[in-house]
């Protein structure tokens, strides 16, 4: 999948780990964390990428940063293929690709002020010629995220949770970046502040003309936020579709086995409607299952979904799948 109008592309990404061996033995073996995955991010877009626990997401937004350089594949960030570059080249390029991360309790520096940690990146790439400025840039992040000047001169354990999330909103601006990976933003937090947290990455893409990359596993929050939704199985992607036109009419067996598992508020509603329940467990990256890797756990697996590896392909217009019998 490409688009000429596309800030980010993906085309074939592949990151595998290497584990076994070494100075405590073991059975060597390479797990495919991302096997394959392509999709392409317009800009001031936001794209979904949902999956359980393990398929790949956080991986692959990883790589899209060169926090983990991929087995193979092409990430063309604005024309440019970020996997050609060495850490040299890289460098121009780190300022507008941001990330917010997903604990806010582990993701700031407790030693350091509020102030210093939004300040650290404007010294880093010389964005602020002097201390005043530096303070005065500061204290306009701070009102971007919704929190006080004041708040500059605490330390992380002095603030909420959802304060210090919004801290780390502000040093991922600090940068005007035009592309911020969202990894599982809100997971770590009361559903209440969740709300505003949302809330505010929406308002900011408007204002500043942001793209996001919003991994999570609450479908109920990539609804919300997303344009498009990425589905992630066992390091692949399985489906790609408009937020409206998947949530409808899902084509992949797995995507409606996940939005079957959303529970629903009005109990009548909830009480008529089909669960697709999954048998087994998820088979493990180190050994997936040949063809295709769902078939172990899809109620409508036929033989040849044992043997031929499905291709992503458009089944209806903007409408992807990677399903034999979609």
């Amino acid at each position: 999948m490409t688009d000429n109008g596309a800030l980010l592309e993906v085309r074939n990404l592949v990151k595998h780990f290497h584990v076994g061996g070494g100075l405590f033995g073991g059975a060597p073996g390479v797990v495919r964390a991302v096997d394959g995955v392509s999709f392409a991010i317009r800009r001031g877009e936001t794209l979904g990428l949902v999956g359980e626990s393990g398929c790949g997401k956080t991986t692959t937004g990883r790589c899209i940063l060169q926090l983990e350089r991929p087995t193979s594949g092409e990430i063309v960030f604005d024309g440019q293929d970020l996997t050609k570059l060495d850490d040299a080249g890289l460098r121009r390029f780190r300022r507008r690709m941001q990330v917010i991360f997903q604990d806010p309790y582990s993701s700031l520096n407790p030693r350091m002020t509020i102030g210093q940690i939004l300040a650290e990146p404007l010294v880093v790439h010389g964005l602020a010629p002097d201390r005043a400025a530096r303070e005065a840039r500061v204290g306009e992040l701070l009102r971007h995220v919704g929190l006080l000047p004041q708040h500059a001169h605490r330390y992380p354990h002095e603030l909420s949770g959802g304060q210090r999330q919004r801290v780390g909103i502000a040093r991922a601006l600090a940068m005007e970046p035009a592309l911020i990976v969202c990894d599982e933003p809100v997971s770590a937090l009361d559903v209440s502040i969740q709300a505003q947290i949302v809330n505010l990455l929406e308002d900011l893409q408007g204002q500043f003309g942001l793209t996001y990359l919003f991994v999570a596993h609450d479908l109920s929050v990539v609804r919300h936020i997303s344009d498009r939704v990425a589905v992630m199985y066992l390091g692949k992607i399985v489906e790609i579709a408009g937020r409206q036109a998947l949530y409808e009419d899902p084509l992949h067996p797995y995507t409606r086995a996940l939005l079957s598992a959303v529970p629903i508020p009005d109990p009548d509603v909830e009480a008529r409607r089909e669960h697709v329940v999954l048998g087994g467990e998820v088979p493990s990256p180190l050994n997936p299952p040949a063809g295709c890797v769902f078939h172990p756990r899809c109620p409508i697996a036929v033989d040849r979904c044992r043997s031929e590896v499905p291709a992503l392909r458009e089944v209806k217009p903007g409408h992807w799948a990677a399903c034999l019998l979609a």
